[in-house]
């Protein structure tokens, strides 16, 4: 009997432990602190020959998700800023097999005459690690020169949910990304809620010279729809939602733009079916819209998860 009741224990605290690992531990994601960051620092630093190449990013770090990018180039010769050069600029992650891949990102650099630096931006797909390392390539022509360089760079886990993001194939078997970029930090109240899609260009060429650009294409989609239900999953939310949230539809801007109302504090599941400019379902489906307490709210095939 004692041996039994040893056994009996033992099983009873397994499937406790394993009821606790599957499931989402929401306290614990809640007393996360929401930072913003507005100062653009220098992320990393190149020097080739006479130029200082410096890349900036907000709080100086690359995180997974969108990145807007800055970048000055500099003639130590002369202490002169580069302006209006063609200036490109490819993010390149290699893994252990040594497969190379890219990310959503402009290729052309903008030279932003008021500002004194060109632009751009970076949807960086993963973390820097052992298994997948980063690198920038950058090139500009000052005068007939073209001048090529490359830099190993760290990206850094995302830890503001409100700018996460996913990659996925869609029913059209073209790879995606849809990369939040605001609220940093949201509110409760109605929110405009913006986000970057983009869609992977397969190459139509064999690669020339590495890098070739034309093998690491990706474009921003237009004319698409980003249907939005948001819901609160927790089992003591219900699967609440909210209501005056409003579709994602693209700007001029090239972002999409919609509403999101958040009720309260909390996790909640951005539900998305994203639709072609031709109304085609690309990836989602419809969620229960049936009050749920103490059951854990389905999602979407296509969802976010964020929190604030």
């Amino acid at each position: 009997m004692r041996v039994f009741n040893l056994l009996l224990a033992a099983l009873l605290f397994a499937a406790a432990t394993s009821c606790t690992l599957d499931k989402t531990d929401y306290e614990a994601e809640i007393s996360t602190e929401v930072t913003e960051y507005y100062e653009f620092e220098e992320a990393v630093s190149i020097n080739s020959g006479d130029y200082k190449i410096s890349i900036e990013a907000l709080n100086g770090t690359f995180y997974k998700g969108y990145n807007e990018i800055r970048l000055k180039i500099t003639n130590t010769l002369t202490n002169e800023l580069l302006k209006n050069v063609e200036v490109s600029f490819l993010p390149i992650k290699t893994n252990l097999n040594g497969n190379k891949t890219s990310c959503p990102h402009q290729y052309n650099m903008i030279y932003q005459n008021d500002k004194n630096h060109y632009s751009g931006y970076a949807v960086f797909t993963s973390e820097s690690n052992p298994s997948d390392e980063w690198q920038l390539y950058v090139s500009f022509i000052d005068s007939t020169e073209k001048i090529n360089i490359n830099a190993n760079i760290q990206v850094k886990q995302q830890s503001n949910k409100n700018l996460n993001m996913t990659s996925f194939l869609g029913n059209d078997n073209s790879q995606y990304v849809i990369a939040l970029v605001a609220p940093q930090k949201p509110k409760v109240a109605e929110n405009e809620f913006v986000a970057g899609i983009y869609r992977y260009v397969e190459p139509t060429n064999a690669a020339e010279t590495f890098p070739d650009p034309s093998q690491f294409t990706f474009g921003e989609v237009n004319r698409f729809t980003l249907k939005l239900d948001p819901r609160m999953p927790e089992p003591s939310m219900g699967n609440h939602s909210s209501p005056n949230n409003r579709d994602l539809v693209q700007l001029n801007d090239n972002f999409y733009h919609g509403i999101v109302n958040y009720t309260m504090t909390g996790n909640w599941t951005l539900n998305f079916i994203m639709l072609n400019e031709n109304g085609k379902i690309i990836k989602g489906t419809e969620v229960s819209k049936d009050f749920t307490p103490g059951v854990e709210g389905t999602k979407s095939e296509l969802f976010i998860d964020i929190l604030f």
